[in-house]
C-alpha cells in the first residue's frame, strides 16, 4: 500500500474516534436505509455530475497534483479538488469513517488502503459500482482486483498495488563479495561481512517499519509468512499462536535484541526508514516501490543514488512473502455528482495515467501490460521481481472489525519488539484477542 507513507507518530485519539464508530456501525448506525438489502448498495446507475472532492492521504510523491490537474484541464465544468488528510494511515481512516458516520458530502471519491475495502463496503460507507462500467478490470493483475471487492460485488478500483521489497546497498555488498540473501541467515551474514569494511562499521544492518501503526502490522506478518506462518488461515480463523508464527516474529525480536535492528526503528515508519537508508545508516531496508524513485535522486536528497539495488524479500528457509498493499478509488455513498467521481476513477486508473504516475513516482500499477512496457522495465529493473512480489502476497485479514484486528496486531507485535511482553506469550494473547474479534 501499500499505505501512506507517514513520519508522524500514530494519532491515539483519532483512532479511538475511529473505532468507537467501528462499534456503532457494527451495531447496525451504518444502515441509512438507502442502499437496499445485503452488502450495500445495488450497484445501479451512478448519477450527477459536477466538481467533486477527491480525499486521500498526504501526497508524499509530489506528483498527484500532475495527475489531477491533468483531468482538470479536460473538465473545467467538473473540477476535482483534492482533499489532503494527514499521511498517517490510520488518521486517513479515522478521517473517513467519521465523515462516513455524519452522512457528509464532504469527500466524493476515497483512496482507501486496499484491506478498508470490505469495513467501509460493509458498512455502506461506499456505493457499489457496476462493473460492467469498469470494463478494463480484466487487464488488471487479478489479486488488485480481488481487494476492489466485498461479498464478490464490486466496491472500488485499484489503481495503485504494492509489494514489499528488500532494499540494499549494492555498492558494498559488492565490495564485500557477497550476493543478495534469499534468507534470513544469509542476510544476517552478510551484514557481517559489509560491516568488516571501514566505510560500514557504523552502518545497521536492516531496518523495516516498527512504529504502532499499519506499517507494524505489515511486517509482522512479512516476518510470520516468511516463517511459514499466517496470521488468519484460508478458512477465515486466526492460527498465529503456532511455531512458526514464533519463529517469524523472534526473527524481528532477536534483531532488535543483538542490535542489527537500530533501537531507533522502533518508531520507524515508511519516511523515517526511508531517510534512514538514504542517509546512508541501513544496509538493508524493507519499503515499497516509491522509494525507488525518491533514493535515486541526484539532487542530494540521497546520499546512496546509484549505490542501491532492489530484491525479493528473504524469509526463513528462502524467498519470504510480501504483505499485498496498494490503495483502491471508491465512491462515497453520501456523495453527489457519482457520474463524474466515476469517471474520474476511470481517469486515474488508466493505463495512460498509471504509467505517467510510475514514470514519476516509482509506485506499482495495477495494470498487468505495464509490467511488461520495455522503457519502464529499463527505467525501473525491479518490475519482474515486483510483479512476482505482488502475485504472491497475502493479503491482511479481510474482515470487517479491521480497525480493531489491526490495533490487536500492533499491540501484540509492539509489546514484544520492545520487550514488555515475551513473544510466546503476546501470540497467545493475539491469538485469544483475534478469535473473539472475527468471530463476532
Amino acid at each position: 500500500m501499500r499505505f501512506e507513507r507517514s513520519h508522524t507518530r500514530r494519532a491515539v485519539a483519532l483512532t479511538a474516534v475511529g473505532s468507537l464508530v467501528l462499534l456503532v456501525s457494527a451495531c447496525g448506525g451504518g444502515d441509512d436505509g438507502s442502499s437496499g438489502s445485503g452488502s450495500g448498495s445495488s450497484g445501479g446507475a451512478l448519477e450527477g455530475r459536477g466538481p467533486i472532492t477527491f480525499a486521500t492521504g498526504k501526497d508524499t510523491s509530489g506528483n498527484l497534483t500532475n495527475q489531477v490537474a491533468a483531468w482538470n484541464s479536460q473538465h473545467p465544468e467538473e473540477k476535482v479538488t483534492v482533499s489532503e488528510l494527514p499521511e498517517s494511515a490510520d488518521q486517513q481512516r479515522a478521517q473517513m469513517i467519521q465523515n462516513a458516520q455524519i452522512k457528509s458530502d464532504a469527500f466524493s471519491v476515497l483512496n482507501l488502503d486496499v484491506v478498508w475495502t470490505a469495513e467501509f463496503a460493509a458498512n455502506r460507507w461506499v456505493t457499489q459500482l457496476p462493473e460492467d462500467q469498469f470494463p478494463d478490470l480484466g487487464k488488471l493483475l487479478p489479486s488488485t482486483v480481488d481487494t476492489a471487492k466485498y461479498r464478490d460485488k464490486l466496491y472500488a478500483v485499484p489503481v495503485t498495488s504494492d509489494g514489499g521489497l528488500l532494499y540494499y546497498r549494492k555498492d558494498l555488498l559488492d565490495k564485500a563479495g557477497v550476493q543478495p540473501p534469499k534468507t534470513w541467515a544469509e542476510m544476517k551474514a552478510a551484514c557481517d561481512k559489509v560491516k568488516a569494511l571501514p566505510e560500514a562499521k557504523s552502518m545497521s544492518c536492516y531496518a523495516g517499519q516498527y512504529e504502532k501503526y499499519e506499517g507494524l502490522t505489515v511486517n509482522f506478518s512479512e516476518a510470520v509468512n516468511g516463517a511459514g506462518g499466517v496470521v488468519v488461515g484460508d478458512d477465515g480463523k486466526p492460527n498465529v499462536d503456532t511455531p512458526e508464527a514464533l519463529e517469524g516474529l523472534n526473527f524481528l525480536v532477536n534483531g532488535f535484541k543483538t542490535g542489527e535492528i537500530p533501537k531507533a526503528a522502533i518508531t520507524y515508519q515508511e519516511e523515517p526508514g526511508r531517510r534512514a537508508f538514504q542517509e546512508g545508516s541501513l544496509i538493508f531496508h524493507r519499503n515499497w516501490p516509491y522509494v525507488y524513485a525518491l533514493a535515486s535522486k541526484t539532487d542530494g536528497s540521497s546520499k546512496i543514488a546509484g549505490k542501491f539495488a532492489v530484491a525479493p524479500l528473504p524469509g526463513l528457509k528462502g524467498p519470504g512473502v510480501s504483505t499485498l498493499g496498494g490503495h483502491n478509488y471508491a465512491i462515497s455513498e453520501f456523495a453527489k455528482n457519482k457520474a463524474t467521481a466515476a469517471d474520474f476513477i476511470k481517469f486515474m486508473s488508466s493505463e495512460e495515467r498509471q504509467k505517467a504516475n510510475i514514470e514519476k513516482t516509482s509506485q506499482a500499477p495495477t495494470w498487468a501490460s505495464l509490467y511488461e512496457d520495455a522503457t519502464l522495465n529499463k527505467q525501473f529493473p525491479y518490475l519482474a521481481p515486483l510483479k512476482a512480489s505482488i502475485e504472491t502476497a497475502k493479503s491482511r485479514p479481510k474482515v470487517v472489525k479491521y480497525g480493531d484486528v489491526t490495533t490487536a496486531i500492533q499491540e501484540a507485535a509492539y509489546g514484544a519488539l520492545s520487550g514488555t511482553t515475551p513473544p510466546k506469550d503476546a501470540l497467545s494473547q493475539l491469538q485469544t484477542k483475534l478469535s473473539t474479534l472475527i468471530t463476532q
